[in-house]
């Protein structure tokens, strides 16, 4: 109770002072006579100019909902419209705080409504007020898009005046996010009505438009093959992009055009080996990332050089040896330095706001230099202390800079020589488990990729990994909602499973069940699928551990095989189900378990007769591993089974399989040729 006794006078007295200072601008609002509410409003104007603290006194007090009224009168003269929408503007200029108490009073709807209007320096102070309540973060850019008929409008407004030109590309640029964004402003005719613009006199005018054709070529194909066969002024479009990366060019310029540029070669518009990619994108990237530029532009030069050359391995290998890119990125990791922190208490706190996006886009950057070429990986991790960095890069507070820097890890990763060294020695396989405990799932997806490559079974690592308890883990991942991460759960446990001895073997087993392994055996993703595949070949890999996990699951195991060999599924799945059935053919005890399945037989039979040739390798796989003449007929019939080879090969030529054999010895596949007479050479023997 005490506490609100005392809040209660405080407030009061805070508003009486607001009221005094402020009062009589919003009381003069609403004056009976119209030029004295004109000066009023002109008087507000010139009060709010550059004092924030003035511009929340005047919304605190409900100036805006006035404001708003006067503006959407029709029997306002235009003077005290335009005048409005001008202070409108100014408040909308202070916190942004300010901007949700406008958006709150539904100022976006009634400044679209005042677009209507034919006096242009109204609608340019219109849209002077939208420019800034739409390029704050807290404006949902959803508002755009509400009516269907504002995007038409303002592409009819950009012929008006080079104003209206620059505040609705700006506009544009700032509310297009979503592919349906996209999707919107090109079915508007955005391409034509914006690429006279990129020639415009007024460089703010350029610039906004260049700005527009970043956002609208983003990952967008069907925006991109158009903009390549764009004419500005009798020049290819991008032919204009390319003259704006010239270093003569504004730094957001060249950034930008860097941006158009490589946004359309990452959609198939402009091929990797095209000059304007390689001689004038990739360079002026380049540049960006070098120690002259400003922070902030070294971290949009890195993230978009990154992009650029994800997929490409001839790109990665220009970017590598271009200016010392890979010891010029070292320098992102010396922020903040210690000198700006005795010097200049600004420039530190400038340095510590983007230290983490240098981080980011600099293991970024690392990880898609090296996704490919192994002298590239070599050169990143003999960069100063680089594995150092992305260790502690894997612990950091912020999650983009996790995220960036186990990509930058997985990358290296999927080097043989990297995992056998600088992997080894720095313990790599610690922080990454860590990291794997409750991650949100893009760092999990990422993490898992990696973990993948280190359990390889030339990788150190693999050891350490398998005593600290990761098969628990993993089984958990691939119970995981998200494809992705089930195809890494299993596909890491069939790296494990690899060439393992028999007590890692019965460990998975048990730790997965064999529920959730025949689960996975009917997942709808082909690539679980296919892992889950793979780890049952690599179980049933040596004749003892065949024949002991075919003796406690075997009934089920051929069920499973039956269902994959009778389903919808691509050769890829059936090939490696008949291998797997093949490795059970090799068993001792195991392969009764398909020589008494006659169902199963005639199944091989079919795939031995398949039109594609690896169904028939791998059917005659089986074939061959059940007639091999081995010593073990007399062992075997000891222990009640019926009989050895002799009788295994007696059985399948009744059911014609020497004849299709035969028949197999002359095909025109040279593999498939040798296997079956090798087949045959077991009924000679």
């Amino acid at each position: 109770m005490m506490a609100c006794l005392l809040e209660a006078p405080l407030r009061i007295s805070v508003l009486s002072e607001v009221t005094a200072t402020s009062r009589h601008y919003v009381d003069r609002l609403f004056d009976p006579d119209p030029q004295n509410v004109l000066q009023g409003v002109i008087d507000m104007k010139n009060a709010v100019i550059g004092n924030n603290r003035q511009k929340a006194n005047l919304i605190v007090l409900g100036a805006v909902p006035r404001l708003l009224y006067l503006l959407q009168q029709s029997s306002s003269s235009l003077e005290l419209r335009t005048e409005c929408a001008v202070v409108l503007g100014s408040l909308a200029m202070g916190t942004e705080n300010n901007i949700k108490s406008l958006v709150d009073c539904h100022i976006i709807p009634a400044l679209l409504q005042g677009l209507l209007c034919s006096d242009l320096i109204f609608i340019e102070a219109c849209l002077r007020c939208l420019r800034t309540v739409f390029i704050s973060p807290v404006t949902p850019v959803q508002l755009l898009y509400t009516d269907p008929t504002v995007i038409p409008h303002l592409m009819s407004l950009l012929s008006r005046s080079q104003h209206t030109q620059e505040y609705i590309t700006q506009i544009f640029a700032h509310c297009c996010k979503t592919p349906e964004h996209q999707t919107v402003l090109f079915n508007h005719g955005a391409i034509q009505n914006i690429a006279p613009l990129l020639i415009s006199p007024s460089y703010k005018v350029r610039m906004q438009a260049l700005k527009c054709f970043s956002v609208l070529a983003y990952e967008n194909a069907q925006v991109s093959m158009t903009l390549v066969n764009v004419l500005v002024d009798g020049e290819q479009l991008f032919q204009v992009f390319v003259r704006m990366l010239q270093r003569d060019k504004p730094i957001e310029m060249q950034l930008t055009a860097a941006k158009c540029l490589t946004y359309m070669c990452r959609a198939g518009a402009i091929r990797t080996d095209d000059n304007s990619i390689v001689l004038k994108t990739l360079p002026c990237l380049v540049r960006m990332c070098s120690k002259e530029r400003l922070l902030e532009e070294r971290v949009e030069g890195a993230e978009t050089l990154a992009f650029l050359m994800e997929p490409d391995i001839e790109l990665q290998r220009i970017a590598s040896v271009t200016d010392h890119l890979v010891s010029m990125l070292a320098d992102y990791f010396k922020y903040p330095s210690s000198v700006s922190a005795i010097t200049d208490i600004k420039r530190l706190d400038h340095d510590l706001k983007h230290a983490h996006e240098l981080r980011q886009a600099a293991f970024k950057l690392y990880a898609s230099l090296g996704s490919n070429d192994e002298d590239i990986r070599k050169k990143i991790t003999e960069t100063e202390n680089m594995m150092d960095r992305i260790v502690s890069g894997l612990s950091e507070s912020s999650i983009k800079v996790r995220l960036a820097a186990v990509r930058c890890l997985h990358s290296l990763s999927r080097s043989v020589q990297q995992l056998r060294t600088s992997f080894h020695d720095h313990a790599v396989w610690k922080p990454l488990m860590k990291l794997l405990q409750n991650a949100p799932d893009e760092v999990l997806v990422m993490a898992s990729s990696t973990l993948c490559n280190l359990l390889l079974e030339f990788s150190p690592s693999k050891e350490p990994i398998l005593e600290s308890g990761v098969i628990e883990l993993l089984c958990s991942l691939t119970q995981s909602d998200s494809p992705a991460l089930r195809v890494n759960g299993i596909w890491a446990l069939m790296n494990m499973a690899f060439q393992a001895d028999q007590k890692v073997k019965v460990e998975i087993v048990r730790a997965l069940g064999t529920e959730q392994l025949f689960r996975l055996l009917s997942d709808p993703d082909t690539n679980v699928l296919m892992k889950t595949l793979g780890l049952l070949r690599n179980l049933l890999s040596t004749r003892p551990h065949i024949d002991q996990v075919m003796s406690s699951h075997g009934k089920q195991i051929m069920q499973a095989v039956t269902l994959i060999l009778e389903g919808e599924h691509s050769i890829e799945v059936k090939e490696q189900t008949l291998c797997i059935l093949a490795n059970i053919a090799d068993g001792n005890t195991a392969k009764e378990l398909i020589m008494t399945n006659d169902d199963m037989l005639q199944k091989i039979k079919y795939y031995m007769g398949h039109s594609n040739v690896k169904l028939q390798l791998a059917a005659t796989f089986c074939i061959s591993n059940l007639v091999w003449n081995e010593e073990d007929g007399e062992e075997l019939r000891t222990r009640g089974f019926c009989g050895g080879s002799q009788e295994r090969q007696d059985k399948l030529r009744e059911m014609g399989f020497v004849d299709i054999l035969h028949k197999l010895t002359q095909a025109s596949d040279p593999n498939l040729c040798d296997r079956a007479k090798t087949a045959m050479q077991q009924y000679l023997a």
